[in-house]
């Protein structure tokens, strides 16, 4: 008679196995179907031009950092001169001092009123007394003259120390923002890198056209420069159009926005500060219907600085990635203000 064997049932162990293995299958599977798809190239785009902008803002706080450094350097340099020359004069006021102690120790402690006695010549001996009254007074003097510069030296050296400690804290400063703003742009990279290159290349053309076609047919209007100097800035910075906006630039084969402003001003024979966070009070405040060709004109919290062409125009370094170029106001975020320099 033939056996009949009853199925040998798997373990529990291995069914545990089995089923985690199914469900993990059909998450993985579930996660799939629900990825997001690839962004496009306009998704792409506005997500890297939200970096860039805040890339360039954190580029105008290390410009802000840069100018704070260099300032200090300078006060530092200044309050350490000004430190050693007092040290010379206090030394020199020390040895005259000095001199004159060792001299009176040499000549003896008589008492006066016995070398009037014991003086052949006594009208001599007055004019000489006079004299020693005269010296001691002017010890007197240069001793109050000692003690006062020892105070300014005491003051300048602490607040030279001050200023050392403010420096090293700018530094500090100065590396975060550089940080902060390599890491946007290295983002933006990595987001423009998830495109083709053939569709990089071709944002890039685009980019490079509208800078261009700004330049060509851009209508400025007739309106009339408020003065020589702002007719001068906007003269020199239209002959940087279609160079490369760099973060941190200053010209004159690449800018940021305040790097463009101040090159431009820079011609035209006015100094002027670094960043659009001091550059705002390089001149007078004005509206937007007051403003007149070679303003200034601030956007985005102050983030953004160019100068206004006419006809509701801006001339400017946009952003990373662009070239310098003529643009629409409408297109350049929150109007602040204008300053006329």
């Amino acid at each position: 008679m033939a056996s009949h064997r009853r199925p040998k049932q798997p373990s529990r162990a291995r069914v545990t196995v089995l089923t985690a293995t199914a469900a993990a299958a059909v998450a993985l599977s579930s996660q799939t179907a629900q990825a997001d798809p690839k962004p496009s190239k306009s998704e792409v785009k506005a997500k890297v031009d939200k970096l860039h902008h805040e890339a360039e803002e954190a580029t105008e706080q290390y410009n802000l950092a840069e100018e704070r450094r260099e300032n200090l350097q300078k006060e530092i340099g200044a309050l350490q001169d000004k430190v050693a020359r007092g040290q010379e004069e206090l030394n020199t006021l020390r040895d005259s001092i000095g001199a004159v102690a060792s001299a009176q120790y040499r000549a003896g402690g008589m008492d006066p009123s016995l070398q009037l006695f014991l003086s052949s010549d006594p009208d001599t001996y007055l004019d000489k007394a006079s004299a020693v009254d005269q010296l001691s007074a002017k010890q007197a003097e240069v001793l109050e003259t000692i003690q006062a510069k020892q105070r300014t030296l005491a003051q300048q050296r602490a607040e030279a120390t001050a200023k050392l400690a403010d420096l090293e804290d700018v530094r500090k400063t100065l590396g975060e923002k550089k940080k902060s703003f390599q890491g946007k742009l290295a983002e933006a990279q990595k987001l423009l890198n998830t495109l083709t290159a053939a569709e990089r290349t071709k944002m890039q053309q685009e980019e490079q056209r509208a800078s261009r076609e700004a330049g060509e047919r851009v209508d400025l209007g007739n309106e009339v420069p408020a003065s020589q100097r702002g007719a001068a800035a906007l003269a020199a910075a239209d002959t940087q159009v279609g160079k490369p906006y760099v973060s941190g630039a200053e010209g004159p084969n690449s800018y940021d926005c305040s790097g463009l402003t101040q090159w431009a001003y820079r011609q035209a024979g006015v100094s002027l500060t670094r960043t659009t966070y001091t550059q705002q009070n390089d001149g007078v405040k004005i509206g937007r219907s007051q403003l007149k060709p070679g303003d200034l004109v601030f956007f985005n919290g102050l983030s953004h600085v160019g100068l206004y062409a006419g006809n509701n125009t801006v001339l400017h370094a946009p952003k990373p990635g662009a070239y310098v170029r003529y643009e629409s106001m409408d297109w350049l975020g929150t109007f602040q203000f204008g300053v006329r320099i």
